[in-house]
């Protein structure tokens, strides 16, 4: 008996769409339509963004993603355009309308439940009307979230789980970098980043919810984790510290040199008291990297016994890719609904084509 192929598209052929298109015709998905706003792009083939010779999909602008669902019915969408829920609202709202799974890297859509909970519940409803499944992944569902998980499954006590990652945004987009506050002065960035930095659990909870900050990719992490461990948040809150270099720094995502002491990026800090006794605290440092620096993810665990995981140069834009068409079989699988990645089974490797781990 022949399992039937993976149909896909890809919404949002930018920086990462390079990867998941590539690993999805790797591991055995036909990929059936690609969707971008970029006029440079559109109406040529995908081959244009991932290389080689042409695949036969052509580029269409976003108006046509809706009909386009409706008549062919792939059995995924995957969204790389940008990092909030609200963002990416209206893809995953056209898809949870025609019945679509989507999943994207968007950071917030980890676990949106604790940010844009009101978004996430109209998404999930819909979704389950028309049954199927909206989820968010990449190198935190792994690096941030999995990983940590699995390795607090080795301790007798915990106390304090701590952890620090890093990532240059001239990978990311020009949106990324400017949410990072990168290139700003520091008075600018005081004035437009770190201006809630001291608001209580509540107050910043629902400045949140209420649209007036973005959460801190940290934030749904801190999130996603206390859902995956069984730990029940009492308070939570966030503040963005700003990074800078002692000598200018060239990026060409914001075609900008930033001067010495300028914003490079920032390092949002979020801290969690839970009713278990265990605090997270946590940061993801984004900026422009200097010319020595690089990629790293560091968890250590406070309690009995100690323990600390280095993670030295990740590749965070493949390893954001291929962790998310790793879980398209989960999604796939999932009940209907919003269904964040701390209820889907752990990720795995997949060692032939991607269909044989449906089920």
């Amino acid at each position: 008996m022949s399992i039937q192929k993976i149909r896909a598209i890809q919404y949002g052929c930018g920086k990462m769409s390079v990867y998941t298109m590539r690993f999805m015709l790797e591991k055995g998905i036909d990929i059936v339509g690609a969707f971008d706003v970029d006029p440079r792009i559109v109406g040529k083939d995908i081959s244009v963004v991932i290389g080689g010779p042409e695949i036969g999909v052509i580029i269409q602008p976003p108006a046509d993603v809706e009909d386009f669902l409706t008549e062919h019915k792939p059995d995924v969408c995957v969204v790389t355009t940008m990092s909030t829920l609200a963002d990416i609202e209206e893809i995953f709202t056209i898809c949870a309308r025609t019945g679509v799974n989507a999943i994207s890297t968007a950071e917030e859509a980890i676990y949106p439940w604790n940010s844009s909970p009101h978004i996430t519940e109209k998404l999930d409803a819909l979704a389950k009307e028309n049954n199927c499944t909206l989820a968010g992944s990449g190198y935190p569902d792994m690096y941030w979230g999995v990983l940590v998980s699995t390795l607090a499954g080795s301790m007798h006590n915990i106390t304090k789980i701590k952890g620090t990652s890093s990532y240059n945004v001239e990978d990311y987009g020009i949106a990324l970098a400017k949410g990072h506050g990168a290139g700003l002065t520091i008075e600018e960035f005081n004035n437009e980043v770190g201006v809630f930095n001291d608001l209580n659990s509540d107050e910043i909870a629902a400045k949140i919810i209420g649209g007036d900050i973005d959460p801190s990719y940290m934030w749904n992490q801190n999130g996603w984790l206390c859902s995956h461990l069984g730990l029940t948040p009492i308070s939570q809150v966030q503040k963005c510290i700003p990074m800078t270099y002692e000598t200018d720094l060239e990026s060409s995502t914001l075609d900008m040199t930033i001067k010495a002491g300028d914003a490079t990026g920032m390092s949002a800090v979020v801290i969690t008291e839970t009713a278990e006794g265990v605090t997270l605290e946590t940061q993801c440092i984004g900026k422009v990297y200097a010319p020595d620096e690089y990629d790293r993810n560091e968890w250590t665990f406070e309690g009995e016994p100690n323990v600390t995981i280095k993670v030295d140069q990740p590749d965070t834009v493949r390893l954001t890719c291929s962790t998310l068409v790793n879980r398209i079989p989960a999604l796939i699988s999932a009940q209907a609904g919003y269904v964040s990645t701390d209820k889907l089974p752990n990720s795995r490797y997949l060692a032939t084509s991607i269909e044989n781990y449906v089920n």
